[in-house]
C-alpha cells in the first residue's frame, strides 16, 4: 500500500508546504496524465538525469530502456533513484516579475527499482504502450525475442512520493497594487497534432483518438 504522500524526510515539503497534496489519488491522476518522467541517479562519477517513457501499473511505476543503457543497468541493480513527473498547466503573469510564476502539478518519487522478470517483460511493455498509445498494441507487431532481450524494464514502488500543485491566479504584494500591468494566467496544455502518415489511407481509429484535444 502506498504510504501517505510527503510522509518521509525526503518527501516532506519544506518550501511551499501549502502546495503539498496529501491524497494519493492526486499522485495517480498526475502520473496517468503525464507521458514523460525524468529519472536521476548518482553513480561513482557524477549525477545524471535522463528522460524516460513510463506507465503506472497499480502501485508501481514501470520504465523501459535499452539493456545496454548505463542508467537502466544501474536501476535494475537497485541503485537509489529519484523520478520526477511535471505537468505544466499555465504561466502566471503577476504585476511584478518577482511574483510571476507557473501553475503546475509535479510528483517526486524516491526508491530503488528492480528489474521486471523476463517472463513478465512483455506484459509490462504492453502496459507502457497502452499508456502512451492506447489501443495500438493489438495492431502492431509484437516484440521479438531479440528485441525483448535488448530491453530492460524496471519497476519502482510508489511508496515514497510527494506531490506539489500550484494553481490559481497570481498573488499580489502591497506594492503591486495599482501598478499598470496586466495580471492573470495563460493556460498551457499538451495538444496532439494531426497524424503524419507513412502509408496511404487514413490512420486507424486508435491513432485518431490518441490524446484528443
Amino acid at each position: 500500500m502506498v504510504a501517505p504522500l510527503g510522509s518521509t524526510a525526503r518527501t516532506q515539503l519544506r518550501r511551499g508546504a501549502e502546495l503539498a497534496a496529501d491524497d494519493v489519488a492526486e499522485l495517480y491522476a498526475l502520473l496517468d496524465e503525464g507521458l514523460l518522467a525524468h529519472v536521476g541517479i548518482a553513480d561513482a562519477r557524477q549525477p545524471f538525469v535522463l528522460p524516460c517513457a513510463y506507465a503506472r501499473d497499480g502501485e508501481r511505476l514501470l520504465l523501459h530502456g535499452s539493456s545496454g543503457s548505463r542508467l537502466f543497468r544501474a536501476l535494475a541493480a537497485g541503485m537509489p533513484a529519484c523520478v520526477t513527473v511535471t505537468l505544466l498547466d499555465g504561466l502566471v503573469y503577476a504585476r511584478s516579475v518577482f511574483h510571476s510564476s507557473m501553475n503546475y502539478r509535479s510528483a517526486m518519487l524516491f526508491g530503488r527499482a528492480s528489474g521486471v522478470p523476463d517472463e513478465d517483460k512483455e506484459s509490462a511493455l504492453r502496459t507502457i504502450a497502452d499508456h502512451l498509445m492506447p489501443g495500438r498494441w493489438p495492431e502492431a507487431r509484437p516484440p521479438s525475442r531479440k528485441e525483448l532481450a535488448a530491453t530492460l524494464v524496471v519497476a519502482l514502488s510508489l511508496d515514497e512520493a510527494s506531490v506539489k500543485i500550484s494553481r490559481g491566479l497570481p498573488d499580489e504584494a502591497p506594492e503591486d497594487a495599482g501598478w499598470p500591468a496586466w495580471a492573470g494566467v495563460v493556460p498551457l496544455r499538451l495538444v496532439a497534432g494531426s497524424p503524419q502518415s507513412a502509408d496511404p489511407g487514413p490512420p486507424p481509429p486508435c491513432v485518431l483518438a490518441a490524446r484528443p484535444t
